[in-house]
């Protein structure tokens, strides 16, 4: 047992305190000793301060005195329902394994693969940059209107300077603070953010306090400027305590213009600043990297949270209508402070929750830029972000961030930026209800969240609930983020990224092919829908480049599958051999840009594996229905890779993931008279093993010589022109012609679009396959085979060719059912007949009717050529022993023809049935 190795021996099975853990640590940047973080401190106080933000204290009169109660309640409650939707993706992601660093981005880039998982992340880094910018900007302005030289309260002490360049140095001064605390570690900032949360409930208890204790009173409002710049009496706003007609009064909305701004506010401006002041929720797990148990504390800890604020948000709500009339709260904001039993205590819990919400925002981008960086998406722009200190706290992330920060400062206002950052922060949420809702479509095994409360009718509505939302708030900055995600993921799709993180999508896809393979019922065929499923046997890819390029030109869409037998007895091996061998193959099928699946196999012969793939290659409805080989002849094999573009350059070895050089995983070719794998004889009978399996089978010789896939057909007479020739009849038994295969041929040509540039015959340019036959037997079968051809669809020029027109090819003697491969007539005139029929071939080819030095007018321009040839392969004799000689013949009859194909089809694949 102790040689034995198995992947649970990979991990401990207790932790120090009886917790299952990983050998790495989870994964923290600094392995356990950076885990320092409970779930109060770690998650709870941020997500609190966060939700909180300047909106408790600055906002709860703007809300209610505008919307009413009711509507304040209603937009309350669809805030929280969609925040809620969220908070249930986070916590079945986060019970479902062991979450790292990098929160959000963390969860999201592993589910849905770097591509999106990095943009997103980005995306939710600068969302929390220039969210701390923002807070900082709304700390300097809260802190001038009291304490500002400009003030236009009625309680300000004007003391401070103000302007644009006062302004950037208070913020400046602040970030320092701000920077300082989350330069030195969480440690130091879970207690900064624990000694805030204090002051803030603090103040929320005096303000709450203040309701029940303070007696009704006359509150004096900003005066505004009159007409002519005159001035207006003075205003009062009226605390009138908890009354009734006050509360009945602020039932119903009663929407009018913002005193700040001069905007005539309505339900969607008013949500929008109310959900603005609640996207908070992921503030405490962007620290999964400092958590002592992350998949526990995220959880608990943010529920915790979102229960706890709105909690507080509904009292306020509450109390603020039962107690302050509609012209307070829609002309004061902040009066709270008018109200306090003690007033700098509220101004205390302003500053504290503004100066929380910037630290969070900082660490919290820290901590994504740092799992940005470590995992090498954006290569050296981000690589500062990697340094760490020997606690594994990632200071160089946070001097990174807190630059950006600084010179998003320099913007000054930030009004426009704030929508923004709402947006960007509700692309990070509906794509983690996307990694949940992808997680739980894909009925992955491996998806076990402890955490069960959730389904994908939670996920679908979480993530049309934040795209709607972002729509709402700003639908500029929403179809700019959603452009910016692309673009960001077509970059990181370009560059490349790691492929050991396991994509999602492969799971959707195999749930859903597994779906339609069970749904695709094989008694359902028609010949109307049937179409090439090849199954293509390739020794060495060396030497076989070409056919499989051209097999994958004539599939049409259908199954192509390489197979390749691996010669070897398993009895007597220690391990298989053939597993190690697929990445090699699949590398091969990427550099070729060949749709291709590839089935490999061990057998003791060549023939035997070739039954096995035939018969056990593909699933349900999609297996191969023809057999491609290479021709068996005596040419000397060629190294393709040394001379094809796609294989010459070296591979990109220094990507994760990347693949060596093809060169070094495919034995060179064989060399010139080496014993080759399969003997004549065998080839012979496998062909003859296809056909008794009701397969299809294609020979291919030549196919090296084919032209590129696109010619240019240029201009004036210099381009020369290509066609395809079709030989719809048995050469090797001229009395009879197996119209079903014409037809089947002539579908090959036609169905791949590259072949669009082979024309022959009347319309030059047009795609088109030409079908050759033997003036002395075709006769009265032209007019037919024309009208079949017609009625199939097929663009073809049908053409009698008289026997003997080949140089030195005399018109044989043939019995009306003779038969030279089969039949006892001796090598000499099956040979014979063999010869003819080559010459015959090869004297038609280039004769189209553009004319050309061998076509019937003669002229200086070169005429068309032929790009490939299809001839019609005879069934293999009965008797073994004929088979060297079977294959000698159809040497014969191909030897110099240029690319051929040699087709022999066991059923019917054309219809003229609509």
């Amino acid at each position: 047992m102790a040689s034995e190795s198995s992947p649970l021996l990979a991990y401990r099975l207790l932790g120090e305190e009886g917790t299952a853990l990983p050998l790495n640590g989870a994964g923290a940047p600094g392995g356990a000793s950076a885990r320092k973080l409970s779930t109060f401190l770690g998650v709870v106080v941020p997500t609190v301060l966060s939700m909180f933000s300047i909106v408790v204290f600055l906002r709860i009169g703007f809300v209610v005195g505008h919307a009413g109660l009711l509507q304040a309640l209603a937009m309350l409650l669809v805030a929280y329902f969609i925040l809620a939707l969220t908070v249930l993706s986070v916590c079945a992601i986060a019970t479902n394994g062991a979450v790292q660093g990098g929160g959000a981005y963390f969860m999201i880039s592993r589910t849905l693969g770097p591509e999106v998982g990095g943009s997103i992340g980005l995306m939710f880094y600068l969302a929390n940059v220039c969210g701390c910018a923002v807070s900082l900007l709304g700390l300097v302005e809260s802190v001038l209107d009291v304490f500002g030289a400009d003030a236009t309260g009625p309680s300000g002490l004007r003391v401070l300077p103000q302007g644009y360049g006062w302004n950037l140095l208070y913020g400046s001064l602040l970030l320092g603070l701000v920077g300082g605390v989350c330069t030195l570690g969480a440690g130091l900032y879970a207690r900064a953010s624990f000694l805030t949360f204090l002051l803030v409930s603090g103040s929320l208890a005096s303000v709450l306090i203040s309701f029940v204790a303070v007696g009704p009173r006359d509150i004096p409002l900003t005066p505004r400027p009159g007409p002519n710049g005159s001035s207006l009496p003075p205003r009062f706003g009226h605390f009138t305590g908890f009354n009734s007609s006050t509360l009945k009064d602020n039932l119903a909305a009663g929407y009018a213009e913002d005193y700040t701004t001069g905007a005539m506010m309505n339900f969607a401006s008013v949500f929008a600043v109310l959900f603005n002041g609640c996207t908070g929720i992921m503030a405490g797990a962007n620290m999964s990297g400092e958590l002592k148990d992350p998949s526990r504390a995220i959880p608990l800890g943010t529920i915790v949270a979102v229960a706890y604020t709105f909690f507080v948000y509904v009292l306020l709500f509450f109390l603020s209508s039962f107690t302050c009339d509609r012209t307070l709260l829609q002309e004061d904001y902040g009066f709270f402070r008018a109200i306090s039993l003690w007033p700098p205590l509220v101004l205390i819990g302003i500053y504290a929750t503004a100066l929380s919400a910037s630290m969070s925002s900082l660490i919290g981008a820290s901590r994504i830029l740092h799992a940005l960086a470590r995992d090498d998406l954006f290569g050296v722009i981000l690589a500062p972000a990697k340094v760490v200190s020997r606690g594994g706290n990632p200071w160089a992330a946070v001097l990174y961030s807190w630059g950006l920060v600084q010179l998003v400062l320099l913007a000054g206002k930030l009004n426009t930026l704030a929508a923004v950052v709402t947006v960007f922060y509700l692309v990070a949420y509906a794509a983690v209800d996307l990694s949940c809702l992808s997680l739980e479509w894909a009925s992955a095994p491996n998806f076990r969240p402890t955490f069960s409360l959730f389904s994908w009718h939670t996920c679908l509505l979480g993530v049309a609930s934040c795209l709607l939302m972002m729509f709402l708030i700003s639908p500029g900055a929403a179809g700019g983020s959603l452009l910016l995600m692309g673009l960001l993921a077509a970059l990181l799709t370009a560059r490349g990224g790691p492929s050991s993180w396991g994509y999602v999508s492969q799971a959707l896809l195999f749930h859903q092919v597994r779906k339609y393979l069970l749904r695709l019922d094989v008694r359902k065929d028609h010949v109307k829908f049937w179409r090439p499923q090849l199954l293509l046997l390739v020794g060495n890819p060396r030497g076989a480049l070409p056919l499989l390029r051209l097999a994958n030109q004539l599939k049409k869409g259908g199954l192509y599958v390489l197979g390749h037998v691996t010669l070897g007895d398993l009895d007597s091996l220690p391990s298989d051999p053939v597993q190690p061998q697929y990445g090699a193959w699949l590398s091969l099928v990427d550099r070729a840009q060949v749709k291709a699946f590839v089935d490999l196999t061990l057998s003791p012969s060549v023939r035997q594996g070739a039954q096995h793939l035939l018969r056990i290659s593909g699933l349900g409805g999609m297996k191969p229905n023809t057999l491609v080989l290479g021709f068996y002849d005596d040419a000397p094999p060629q190294d393709h890779f040394l001379t094809d573009p796609a294989f010459s350059e070296p591979a990109d070895s220094t990507r994760e993931g990347s693949s060596p050089a093809l060169s070094t995983l495919f034995p060179p070719p064989r060399a010139p008279g080496s014993p080759r794998a399969l003997s004549p004889q065998d080839y012979v009978a496998t062909v003859a093993d296809a056909l008794k399996m009701n397969k299809n089978v294609v020979l291919a010789r030549a196919s090296g010589a084919l032209p590129p896939e696109r010619l240019s057909r240029g201009s004036g007479g210099t381009s020369q022109l290509h066609h395809v020739d079709v030989w719809p009849l048995n050469l090797l038994r001229p009395g009879v012609g197996p119209a079903t295969w014409t037809s089947a041929a002539s579908s090959y040509c036609r169905w791949q679009p590259s072949w669009a540039w082979c024309p022959l015959g009347i319309a030059p340019g047009s795609g088109s396959s030409c079908a050759w036959g033997l003036g002395r037997r075709l006769g009265a079968a032209e007019g037919r085979l024309r009208a079949l051809l017609s009625q199939l669809r097929i663009r073809a020029e049908v053409q009698e060719v008289v026997w003997g027109e080949g140089a030195g090819a005399g018109e044989p003697e043939v019995e009306e059912e003779g038969d030279f491969v089969n039949s006892g007539r001796g090598d000499v005139e099956a040979e014979a007949l063999a010869r003819s029929a080559n010459a015959l071939v090869r004297a038609q080819q280039g004769r189209g009717t553009g004319g050309g030095p061998g076509g019937p007018e003669g002229g200086d321009t070169e005429g068309p050529t032929t790009a490939l040839t299809f001839l019609y392969l005879p069934r293999p004799p009965a008797d073994p022993a004929r088979y060297p000689r079977y294959l000698a013949l159809l040497e014969i009859l191909t030897r110099d023809l240029g690319p051929t194909l040699l087709v022999h089809g066991v059923t019917p694949v054309t219809c003229t049935d609509l």
